[in-house]
Parts: structure tokens; C-alpha cells; sequence
């Protein structure tokens, strides 16, 4: 059984050389994700080389996503890199504070403008959510509070306003080095963190545009801001990744299973793809075998009908990163066994298109949940009719026969969708579908007497021209 739902996983050091990277391909890794949080250019470099290395001794297309660091908010240090804070102590919070003046009585913080973001009253939320504090009162630059939870509180722990609210542009001065980095490198993906509206988006893609980059945009959802104004983001983005981090320290843990499957439900309407990230199996950081809880996770994720299901700290630090590609791959086909609903589907059914291949596509799947079809084949340029053919819920396979290896890293993405290297180089339909069903044999995707459901363009090499359909038996050259 073909794996349909899409494994994103973390690059970092421990999946730092050659044969592991061989093996997380095998065991299904579709696109690697290099975090812009740590290393540095080099790093990245290095490891995009060595990942495309990789690949191609596995026969493989994998695409790579360069995920931008983003305004996270952070506290500066303290003098001795820890304190102990105790439940109802006062601390302050002051953008001024020196970078490593931090003591037990209040630290600095990397946000010139967080005096004015918050009021009495407010809570602030740091280390994952692990330690609250509630705000008293501002005085210049410094904000008093007085610790809700406490704990211990290290150097560089992020903060977070509950229920959101804090002014950070979404792209910093490194975010955008780093744009021009990640086109440099022709990376595939492009996230960007901490979006709060359409417009962060517009701006990443321009910018990356500008450098020269031709990747998809990947928008995470991650502040509150982002989950109100959703659709401008879903509009404006390729993809969208649900970031359930930080999204569920603003929003509370109690709404985030509700708010990721309206996440995942609207971006699948709007006809893009989505990523559920953040925590997947993270016990697999230390631990061979996920949780329950986890493998629960990760099937909820697969069977509300994400694109992509992505793995963080375990495969960029944990002790077993071929062993958690392996074992999400195989909780994704588990959960595959039982889609919602399988086949038929009102998808999209009382709306009108205004496009020939979108047209098509539509078609297509329609025809292939109601015949016995073993494969859908499109001939594509940019991956477009396989991603609007993905949107509908189905067992079949679909095929993006291209000849381009960024439209074969693109659509590696895409549920249900498997790329495949194809160049046309005749004009005869007999002897194109010929090609086609030879290039399916060989690859053992088909049996002969199979019917399939073939798409494409009249004008060979035109991005955007699918305009026919064709149900075809498939045959042997010999």
C-alpha cells in the first residue's frame, strides 16, 4: 500500500551524514526541513549537498524547506544562565536591561516594544508555557510582575502574551539574509514563522521572488493573530503548517486539537496543502518507539487529511531519526485504512470554475472514484492539476509525470501524489501513451489491463494548459 500522507523532517546534527540521510529517504522522508533557528549559512549548505546527495543514490526526488527563524521573543541571559523563580515572587521584564545583567529580582528582553504590547493584568507566558507571569504594572521600559507558576528560568526562553497581541514585524533583518540564502540554494519550501496576516506572506514571497526564488511559501500558524485572520493567510500562502507550539502557549492547550482541524479543513477547502507540526513524536527524541498518545496524534492528523505530518528535535538531535521517519511512516499508512470518507466526495460539487485544468482535474477524480481505476496520470509542468486532483479524498494514486526536478520536489508534498522524472519527445498520441505506460510498468506502478486516467495540455512545455482527459487501458510494448 502506497503511503499517500507526506513525512517532513528536521535536518540537524544527528542526521549529519551521508548514510542516515540514505536511510530516512528509505524510510520515507519526503522533505527535509532546514531550521534557520541554529547554524549557520554554511551549515545549511552543507547539509542541503549532502541531502541532495542522498537522494539521488536513492532514486529519489526530496524536496527541502528552509523554515525562517522568525520574531521569536526571547529573554536575554542572567548572570549566573538560571534563576529559580517561586510562585508569587515579583520580577521584571526590561528591554534595556544589559544582554547578561539577569538576576533572581528581573532579566532583559529582546523586544524594544513589549512595555507597550502589554497592561495590568495581562500574562505573560514563558518557556513553552511552563512559567506565567502576571503583569502589575509598567514603569518606563520595565514591567513588574508577579510569578504565577514559577520554576526554573534559563537563558533564551521564549515569551509569549496570552491570548496574543505582541507587535514583532513578522520578518527581522536576519529573516530576510536569510530569504536571499534559501533562493540562493533554490531551496523548494519557504516558511515563515510568526505570520499574523496575508500581508506578512505577500511580503516573504516578494522578497524571496526578488532574490530569485521560485518555492513554494509555507505559512506557520503560530500567533493568535494568525488563526483570526486565516483566510487572508490561507489566500495569500501555498501552504500553511500548523505550528502547534507557540500557537497552543497564546490560545491555551484546551482549544488546539479544535483549532488545528479547522486549520486543516479550511486550507483543504481553499485547495492548498497543509502541515501539522510541532511535538509529533517527540518522546522518539530519547526513546525508540512513540507513545500511544503520539501515535493517536499522528493518525488524527493523517485522518482529518493533512498533506504532511513533520518531525522536529527527533530527527535533528534525537538518538533514533531513522527509527521515528520509519515509525510515523507507519502509523500514516495505519490511519490511511480508515479515511473520511473514502471515494465519493461533494467536494467543491455546487461551485463553478473558472479554469480548463482545474476543470479537468476535478473531473478526473470524480470519473476515478466511480470506476475501478488504478492510477491517475498527469502530464504536468507545474504540479498544479496533481495539488487541485490531491484535494479530493481518494485511495488512488495520482502520477505527476514531469520533466522538471523543482515541479518533482514541489509535488512531493502533496498527498497522494508521487512524482515521476517523464520527458515528452514525441507527438504521436499512440506512441506518448506508450511511453507513459512503460515508464509505470517498469517502475511496477500498473499491471497490464489496468485502467487508468491520463491528463494533459495541448501545448507541451505551457504551465497551465491541461485540457484533456483520457481513460486509457494500460499495455505492453511487447
Amino acid at each position: 500500500m502506497l503511503r499517500r500522507t507526506k513525512i517532513v523532517a528536521t535536518l540537524g546534527p544527528a542526521s549529519d551524514d551521508l548514510q542516515t540521510l540514505r536511510k530516512m529517504i528509505d524510510a520515507g522522508l519526503d522533505v527535509a526541513r532546514l531550521n534557520f533557528s541554529h547554524g549557520d549559512p554554511d551549515d545549511h549548505r552543507r547539509r542541503a549537498e549532502l541531502l541532495r546527495s542522498a537522494a539521488a543514490a536513492c532514486g529519489r526526488e526530496v524536496g527541502i524547506m528552509g523554515d525562517l527563524q522568525g520574531p521569536k521573543i526571547r529573554i536575554r541571559r542572567f548572570q549566573d544562565h538560571s534563576v529559580a523563580l517561586l510562585d508569587g515572587a515579583k520580577f521584571y521584564l526590561d528591554s534595556t536591561l544589559g544582554f547578561t545583567d539577569g538576576n533572581q529580582d528581573g532579566v532583559g528582553v529582546a523586544l524594544d516594544t513589549l512595555h507597550e504590547d502589554v497592561s495590568p493584568g495581562d500574562i505573560l507566558l514563558l518557556n513553552d508555557g511552563l512559567i506565567s507571569l502576571e503583569v502589575d504594572s509598567i514603569d518606563g521600559t520595565r514591567i513588574h510582575t508577579t510569578v504565577v507558576n514559577g520554576g526554573i528560568l534559563s537563558d533564551h526562553k521564549g515569551i509569549n502574551l496570552k491570548g496574543g497581541g505582541l507587535s514583532a514585524a513578522a520578518l527581522t533583518d536576519i529573516d530576510k539574509e536569510n530569504i536571499k540564502l534559501a533562493a540562493d540554494m533554490e531551496l523548494d519550501f519557504l516558511a515563515v514563522s510568526f505570520v499574523r496576516t496575508g500581508d506578512d506572506v505577500e511580503e516573504a514571497r516578494r522578497l524571496f521572488n526578488e532574490a530569485g526564488g521560485h518555492g513554494l511559501i509555507v505559512a506557520k500558524i503560530e500567533r493568535t493573530e494568525a488563526v483570526a485572520n486565516i483566510d487572508s493567510i490561507i489566500e495569500a500562502s501555498d501552504v500553511i503548517m500548523v505550528a502547534r507550539g507557540d500557537l497552543g502557549v497564546e490560545m491555551g492547550y484546551a482549544e488546539l486539537t479544535g483549532i488545528q482541524k479547522k486549520l486543516i479543513r479550511k486550507t483543504r477547502k481553499a485547495n492548498k496543502i497543509v502541515i501539522t507540526a510541532t511535538q509529533m513524536m517527540e518522546s522518539m527524541i530519547q526513546n525508540p518507539i512513540p507513545t500511544r498518545a503520539e501515535v493517536s496524534d499522528v493518525s488524527n492528523a493523517v485522518i482529518d487529511g493533512s498533506d504532511a505530518v513533520m518531525l522536529s528535535g527527533e530527527t535533528a538531535v534525537g538518538a533514533y531519526p531513522v527509527a521515528a521517519v520509519r515509525a510515523m511512516a507507519e502509523v500514516a499508512v495505519g490511519a490511511e485504512k480508515y479515511p473520511i470518507p473514502l471515494g465519493v466526495t461533494s467536494h467543491r460539487m455546487q461551485e463553478h470554475f473558472n479554469l480548463v485544468d482545474e476543470s479537468i482535474a476535478m473531473a478526473t477524480m470524480y470519473m476515478a472514484n466511480h470506476m475501478s481505476v488504478k492510477a491517475i496520470i498527469a502530464l504536468t509542468e507545474s504540479g498544479s492539476t496533481t495539488r487541485w486532483m490531491s484535494r479530493i479524498r481518494s485511495d488512488i494514486p495520482i502520477y505527476a509525470f514531469t520533466p522538471h526536478v523543482a515541479t518533482s520536489r514541489r509535488v512531493a508534498l502533496y498527498r497522494g501524489v508521487y512524482p515521476v522524472s517523464f520527458a515528452i519527445d514525441t507527438e504521436n498520441p499512440r506512441d506518448l501513451y506508450q511511453d507513459v505506460f512503460d515508464t509505470l510498468l517498469a517502475n511496477k506502478l500498473v499491471a497490464v489491463g489496468d485502467l487508468a486516467i491520463l491528463t494533459k495540455g495541448d501545448l507541451d512545455g505551457v504551465s497551465g494548459s491541461t485540457n484533456s482527459m483520457t481513460v486509457i487501458k494500460i499495455k505492453s510494448s511487447s
